[in-house]
């Protein structure tokens, strides 16, 4: 029976697997006694897996062609076409607000961004707040998956600046996933993040709760940050019952972020010597502790003179809010510590929003569930501007990678900076199509950065005043929609869907 299952289309796998989440907020409604929400989650789902086993038996028959095309078609289909019937249970159990908003809200949640057309949160039952959690937390851990089975075979995902794209250099670590066919590399790769991502999610819920915060809001938490979604059924981190607590556990799962070294080998060819010699790793400790740093010592630079202020016990609370809140948006999450206020106090800057849009344009480590430009990439421009600073004054030297460079290829430099330049071409594409529905320059620039970086949270913080998604007309909505997908499946792998090499596999 399973086997029959798994030689179904890949996407009618994954819209079985989203059916049948749907049982979990419908048991949640139940006992809650919300019944509507319930009926609406259970006849969703109930409807749509009776609809998928007679697509099944249709397609039984059938022989079945699985290929890296189809794979990277349904990876871009989860999170284009399926929010439209994670939609559906969503739309029907609210009641108050249209279709379009309730596709916007689950393909916002599936791409991990976090961004929301209901601010209010007390306007949305707890069932409808897990089922957003839900969404987004499985859509990062297909990051997960997809990175090893999809994205690595075709060097995309940030592969392509990595010595696994040189010729001879394909094979991969962990197992030969290229010499699977693309079927089993799914299931492979499922096999062995799925305990991984649960675990960990499951360690950090337990964790929470102990640090007093209810079970729900924990489990949100916890979601949240392990697909750095920053999803919130309680209106932020900042509102748990021991917020410096959450914040510190949040803090450390957060590195996970960081780089894929942090909890697999999987995807690294050639030998490493540990997470100390991981660029992407160093690069975000650096940035998190020298961000803080700086803004924490503009206190004494721009002498500003508060007494209320000048102690040490603020200053080290101040410097916490810094810290959290940067590892927080270079992850690309967007929970604000409960003492980033503080920080901007110190700092005497009273809304740094750029610093904040820099950090989530800049991103997490590659393959993991962070977005943005990701930090391999910032890493092989930075070495590749390096080596150009050092043959101004030697035009004749030769430089070796080093032991801690050789995860870069060759024409590292000149893929990230084609990247960084599709990168920069899609955000003025986003920021002009939002201004031509109406937004304002600033507000649109926000909007783009927010979409494309997977940073849904900004659109709260990066702004000198809330910028409210419910204000924006359809087509608006449906754009920046449309760049969440964009800034989730990256710009090099809608490309190669339209190359003629791929469809030739």
């Amino acid at each position: 029976m399973l086997e029959r299952i798994l030689q179904l289309p890949v996407f009618l796998i994954f819209i079985m697997i989203a059916l049948l989440s749907m049982y979990i907020p419908a048991i949640h409604a139940l006992s809650q006694e919300a019944f509507h929400v319930a009926r609406s989650f259970f006849y969703s789902a109930t409807l749509g897996l009776m609809l998928c086993a007679l697509i099944g038996v249709a397609l039984s028959g059938r022989p079945s062609h699985s290929n890296a095309l189809e794979h990277l078609l349904a990876l871009f289909a989860v999170f284009a076409v399926l929010p439209v019937i994670l939609a559906v249970p969503f739309y029907e159990a609210l009641r108050t607000t249209s279709f379009v908003n309730a596709y916007f809200e689950m393909v916002s949640s599936i791409t991990t961004t976090g961004a929301t057309l209901f601010p209010d949160h007390t306007r949305l039952p707890d069932s409808l707040h897990l089922w957003r959690g839900m969404v987004a937390w499985f859509g990062g851990l297909l990051m997960w998956i997809a990175a090893a089975a999809i994205l690595a075979p075709l060097n995309l995902g940030g592969f392509e600046v990595t010595t696994s794209a040189e010729p001879g250099q394909g094979g991969l670590r962990r197992f030969d996933m290229r010499a699977a066919s693309p079927g089993q590399r799914l299931i492979r790769a499922a096999k062995l993040f799925f305990p991984i991502y649960a675990g960990l999610t499951a360690t950090l819920w337990f964790c929470l709760i102990l640090s007093g915060d209810t079970p729900l809001q924990s489990l949100m938490h916890a979601m949240a940050t392990l697909s750095t979604s920053g999803i919130s059924g309680s209106g932020g981190i900042e509102e748990s019952t021991n917020a410096v607590a959450a914040e510190f556990l949040i803090f450390v799962f957060l590195l996970f972020a960081l780089s894929r070294l942090t909890f697999s080998t999987d995807t690294i060819t050639g030998k490493t010597r540990g997470l100390h010699e991981d660029a992407e790793f160093r690069i975000g400790i650096i940035l998190v502790l020298g961000v803080p740093f700086l803004l924490f010592m503009r206190h004494w630079l721009g002498a500003f003179e508060v007494n209320e202020e000048d102690n040490i016990w603020l200053g080290l609370k101040a410097l916490w809010g810094g810290m959290f809140t940067v590892l927080s948006f270079l992850t690309t999450t967007g929970f604000v510590s409960s003492e980033w206020s503080g920080a901007q106090d110190w700092s005497g800057l009273a809304t740094p929003g750029l610093i904040l849009m820099g950090l989530a344009l800049m991103g997490g480590g590659v393959a993991t569930t962070a977005g943005g430009v990701k930090l391999l990439r910032v890493f092989t421009l930075y070495l590749n501007g390096l080596r150009e600073m050092q043959k101004l004054i030697h035009p004749s030297s030769v430089s070796g990678k080093g032991a801690g460079n050789r995860r870069i290829r060759r024409q590292g430099a000149y893929t990230a900076w084609i990247f960084f330049m599709l990168f920069a071409m899609s955000l003025a594409v986003v920021t002009l199509a939002l201004t031509g529905f109406g937004a304002s320059f600033a507000d649109a620039l926000i909007m783009s950065v927010a979409a494309l970086s997977t940073t849904g949270p900004l659109l709260d913080v990066a702004a000198p005043e809330q910028i409210l998604l419910t204000e924006l007309s359809t087509g608006a909505k449906l754009c920046f929609a449309a760049a969440t997908v964009l800034g989730r499946l990256e710009t090099l792998a809608i490309i190669a869907l339209l190359t003629p090499d791929l469809w030739r596999r």
